[in-house]
């Protein structure tokens, strides 16, 4: 069993039980024998309320066996590295799950300029008639400072909804900070109604891009553009204002990890870079959400941004909208990204079933 002690604001202690060894080259704690493992959960309550938590978290027998050893590796401990090192390994990583995604879905890639942006417009080897006259939109995971998504995330979609995907190249923070990205999306958006109907478009993103979704549909609201048929927001938050609960628990690799105090984040600042948080495009959970087009949200039950994603959600359904929300069991942040796993497969399918249902149909 593998102790990972984390700080929720004093100290909150959680384990791994059946954990593969942790790498020490990684900065992990490795588990010995001699280490002092909590044999029992405790919970104090300081004045203000915070809670100073301690807790022994087994591997669930609730997730596949793939599921269960994916979660049991823990991630290295240390701070961030300096923003060119994490772009130099985000590429790396990219180009990896770039190739495995061409090999299990195949299709066709062709770089395109779209409005103000630099795109990939992702091309299913076969495209029924009835999806010819359809698109969707997706824009990319990385904190808003790097790459670590757009084909990773759009090959998948476009081969399972057999419908064409624009991948777009937002500028990146903290050179470009907002409204950059929502700028980039909305003028490939515009660009894309030269010839489809809004009914025929779809917008969709995983963690900085399903933040970024909801951003750009308050922002085309905002200009008086016509909203698309449906929006994918897969493990977001609508709030830039403040970070939800489970920010102070989980990080991205879920327990483990390095864990800054939800405060002090690392990825909001250098994107809203002063900007004022309630905006409501900044922060769609403060825009008027009325008349949103049908919306789906994924999360799962260790994932940092599941606070986050079920706020906006309640929103969007307080708001009158038809709002679905998926949330799988003991999985961190955007595990749909690891192909390998049966749930990945099964959250792919949710987001293209989505699609397929709404894009295309009459509203």
């Amino acid at each position: 069993m593998e102790n990972l002690k984390l700080n929720r604001r004093a100290v909150m202690a959680g384990s791994l039980a059946q954990a593969l060894p942790a790498l020490t080259s990684s900065g992990c704690a490795q588990s010995h024998a001699t280490d002092v493992v909590p044999q029992a959960d405790t919970c104090t309550i300081d004045a203000d309320g915070t809670a100073d938590v301690t807790r022994v978290v087994p591997v669930p027998g609730t997730i596949s066996p793939e599921a269960q050893k994916f979660i049991s590796v823990a991630a290295p401990s240390g701070p961030p590295p300096p923003l060119a090192v994490l772009r130099a390994e985000t590429d790396a990583f990219r180009i990896r799950r770039v190739a495995e995604a061409k090999k299990l879905f195949p299709v066709n890639v062709t770089g395109k300029i779209m409005g103000d942006a630099r795109c990939d417009v992702i091309t299913p080897l076969n495209i029924p008639p009835a999806n010819k006259n359809q698109a969707l939109i997706n824009v990319h995971e990385g904190g808003f400072v790097t790459d670590s998504g757009s084909l990773v995330e759009g090959i998948p979609i476009a081969y399972l909804t057999r419908t064409t995907v624009i991948s777009v190249y937002y500028r990146l923070a903290p050179e470009h900070p907002f409204p950059a990205a929502v700028d980039d999306t909305v003028s490939v958006y515009r660009e894309l109604l030269k010839n489809y109907k809004p009914q025929e478009v779809g917008l969709f993103g995983i963690s900085a891009g399903a933040i970024l979704t909801g951003e750009v549909a308050v922002a085309l609201c905002k200009r008086k553009l016509p909203l698309p048929a449906a929006l994918g927001i897969f493990s977001g938050t609508g709030d830039m204002s403040m970070p939800g609960d489970t920010e102070a628990v989980y990080k991205i690799s879920e327990f483990s990890g390095y864990l800054v105090p939800p405060s002090k984040s690392h990825w909001r600042d250098p994107y809203v870079d002063g900007h004022n948080p309630k905006d409501p495009v900044r922060s769609p959970l403060y825009a008027d959400l009325g008349g949103f087009p049908p919306s789906l949200f994924l999360t799962s039950t260790r994932d940092v941004l599941l606070s986050g994603t079920s706020i906006l959600h309640l929103a969007m359904l307080r708001a009158g909208n038809r709002a679905e929300i998926v949330v799988f069991e003991a999985l961190p942040h955007a595990f749909w990204y690891d192909y390998h796993l049966p749930e990945t497969r099964e959250a792919l399918n949710i987001m293209a079933q989505f699609f397929n249902k709404h894009v295309g149909q009459a509203r």
